[in-house]
């Protein structure tokens, strides 16, 4: 699954800066975040960063901040777009930098003194936003630029750039005055705050469940390699002997595929679904209601009547009703797909002698067992062909075929944990692209999912500034056995996060707020959703998909046994994942919070669409980061919106008659390095030829 949360948002940060070179600020030479990077490619010094270094180089990120916006408003000459928009992107580098590695480690590998420094920059980081965005003087020097555009000699990206910057003031708040503008900043400092904890409350509590077992029958069938993984874990909680199970997805996803154990299924099934809700000190049941709560009055007081209203209106989408109208097109199909997936299930259960209602915690395990029975497919038969550096190589030949580029891994560079892996991105000509940074396993400090970060954003501002990205997953580790071994849909993750490393590492823009992943939410799955499509192709399983001990290349017989199995759960998939779209747009198309229960709400909202009770929203309320702890509220739509692209996108390249047709592959390169320098949908009708049809997604996923 593709949890991901590609920008770390910190309050309403409208500006974007770069690492200029000629910077004059004071540099403290004992703390390498507000030091000159002397390092291969300017990568951030990871091997010199201590914990103790984040929240000096915070307070002084802001002191330097602040003081580059005063000389802002405070310059007397008329407004320019040199003296007021560049003047802007070059602000805040200092904070930007720190910012930047800080989110990028805090997300992968946090510790307690890392948490205690998040609540604390949280609220300051807030209440300074809340001073630029909210400054008048500011303001009026942007809109003089912005109401002179009709009449000014810059160049698209430029009036995108005023125009994009004018629409942001306003939407923060710009204009509210006295008590309002008072009560806005209570609330931008107290969601910074509900934000943070929500997310630390999730990371608790699912590193504090365990389920542990002496008995190799619990586990059934699990792989060799998953069962010295769960022994691995054993010992690091302390047992001398058995297998322990958690809910991180390596572990509890195989488990519940695999263990004929159906009480123990149930209950990790039901430790990952009750994740802070729990009624202890990581629940976070009133958080969402306040959070909630919140959005609503912060909506209001900038003239919206919902947070989704406002959120959409920076979207493709533009409006919550486009949204519900899109989704709705597709859920009935995918529903009535479930419910007859679900009778299969059930059938197969009672040839298990069992008499019982079809749950939840059920559900993998009979998939396996239909697929045996129907397709002869077992999944964890494929791992084999895909050990995780053959995947990654998978990945890295495709974008050769593609886009010409090459991919060389880099040694002794400065990494945030061992297991990272760094390459140097390349033209086919030898001409430095960028720097990619890879951190493949799950462990208890990194949070759930798989995502990208940009270290660092491309610009031509001031001379040619190069990416640094990463991509980060929660993989099964290597043990002392065998090599980490990925199921289909971890390879599938791969690709996804490398799409949006492409995203990051093509842009050609002059500002870095423009450049890479700083795109419309319902547009920035799209790139990472394409390269998916190209990975289940045999042409391309054959550059990758080999045995990892004989070298084998994936027999054609098993790629079709893969593909039709496959086909037989789409409509779980969809429904799993629709479910927490339609639950993220019900919290935030709210227009009055009063006497809302969090649990109750949920129930109500899943009971509306009709939710089968065999499955729940890929992410329930409690443990829903994505739009309560990150950037992704009234915007979790934007995977299946960006299906809708990428599908049509594919077909591009399937009438051609070649999927790494060149002339195609270089139109789409052209689409990415744009950045957010045009509107997203312009952006596509120009690669396409026209909008995106509905029809390939719904034959994608078997609904006609």
């Amino acid at each position: 699954m593709k949890k991901t949360l590609y920008l770390m948002v910190v309050g309403l940060i409208i500006f974007s800066s770069c690492q200029s070179p000629d910077s004059t600020k004071q540099m403290n030479v004992e703390n390498p975040l507000l030091s000159e990077w002397n390092t291969p490619y300017g990568v951030p010094p990871f091997d010199q960063i201590k914990n103790e270094h984040y929240l000096p180089a915070f307070e002084q990120g802001m002191m330097e901040h602040k003081a580059e916006i005063d000389a802002i408003v405070n310059n007397t000459e008329s407004p320019t777009f040199a003296n007021t928009m560049v003047a802007l992107e070059r602000a805040g580098a200092t904070l930007d930098k720190t910012s930047r590695v800080f989110y990028a480690v805090a997300g992968a590998h946090t510790n307690d003194v890392l948490d205690s420094v998040r609540t604390t920059v949280s609220p300051l980081l807030s209440k300074h936003y809340d001073y630029i965005n909210l400054n008048k003087g500011l303001f009026e020097r942007v809109e003089a630029i912005f109401n002179g555009l009709s009449e000014s000699d810059l160049n698209a990206e430029q009036k995108r750039l005023v125009t994009e910057s004018y629409k942001g003031f306003v939407r923060s708040g710009v204009g509210l005055e006295g008590e309002q503008k008072e009560r806005l900043q209570e609330i931008n400092g107290r969601l910074s705050e509900l934000t943070t904890k929500f997310g630390q409350n999730v990371l608790a509590e699912t590193n504090n469940f365990e389920a542990h077992t002496t008995n190799p029958d619990d586990y059934g069938t699990l792989t060799s390699s998953l069962v010295s993984l769960a022994a691995t874990e054993a010992k690091k909680r302390g047992h001398e002997n058995g297998w322990s199970f958690t809910l991180q997805r390596p572990s509890i996803n195989p488990f519940l595929q695999y263990s004929p154990n159906r009480e123990m299924r149930e209950q990790l099934y039901q430790g990952y679904a009750r994740r802070a809700d729990n009624d202890n000190e990581n629940d976070n049941n009133a958080i969402i209601e306040e959070i909630v709560a919140l959005r609503i009055e912060r909506a209001n007081l900038l003239g919206y009547k919902t947070h989704a209203d406002i959120k959409l209106s920076t979207s493709v989408a533009q409006t919550p009703k486009a949204v519900m109208d899109f989704m709705n097109q597709v859920w009935p199909a995918a529903l009535n797909m479930a419910k007859g997936e679900r009778d299969a299930l059930t059938e197969e259960m009672k040839k298990d002698g069992i008499d019982d209602e079809l749950r939840g915690s059920d559900w993998r395990y009979y998939v396996e067992k239909v697929r045996k029975a129907k397709y002869d497919f077992d999944e964890d038969a494929m791992r084999p062909y895909f050990e995780f550096t053959a995947v990654r190589d998978g990945a890295f030949a495709l974008a050769n075929k593609l886009f010409g580029i090459q991919i060389n891994e880099l040694q002794d560079m400065p990494k945030w944990h061992e297991d990272q892996q760094v390459f140097e991105v390349l033209e086919a000509d030898g001409t430095h692209i960028g720097v990619l940074y890879m951190d493949f396993f799950a462990r208890d400090s990194k949070r759930g999912g798989a995502w990208m970060n940009a270290l660092r954003s491309q610009s031509k501002m001031d001379g040619s500034v190069t990416p640094i990205v990463t991509n980060n997953f929660n993989f099964p580790a290597p043990t002392e056995d065998g090599p980490s071994l990925l199921s289909f849909s971890e390879s599938e993750t791969m690709f996804h996060e490398f799409g949006h490393a492409l995203h990051g590492l093509f842009s050609n823009v002059t500002y870095p707020s423009q450049s890479g992943t700083n795109v419309p939410r319902d547009f920035v799955e799209f790139p990472s959703q394409v390269m998916e499509n190209w990975m289940s192709e045999p042409e391309v399983l054959k550059l990758y998909a080999k045995h990892y001990q004989t070298g084998e290349v994936i027999p054609d017989e098993l790629v079709k046994k893969m593909n039709d199995a496959n086909a037989f759960n789409e409509g779980f998939r969809s429904v799993e994942y629709m479910a927490a779209a339609y639950l993220d747009m019900s919290w935030h198309m709210l227009a009055n919070a009063d006497q809302v229960e969090a649990r109750g709400f949920e129930k109500e909202a899943m009971a509306k669409i009709g939710l089968i009770d065999q499955i729940i929203p890929r992410y329930r309320s409690g443990y829903f980061n994505h739009i309560f702890s990150g950037g992704y509220s009234a915007g979790y739509y934007s995977y299946v919106w960006s299906e809708l692209l990428d599908a049509d996108c594919f077909q591009a390249f399937k009438e051609t008659g070649d999927l790494f047709d060149q002339e195609t592959a270089q139109k789409y390169r052209t689409m990415l390095s744009k950045g957010g320098s045009e509107p997203g949908m312009d952006l596509y009708v120009e690669f396409r030829g026209n909008t995106p049809e509905i029809g390939p997604l719904l034959e994608k996923k078997g609904f006609k």
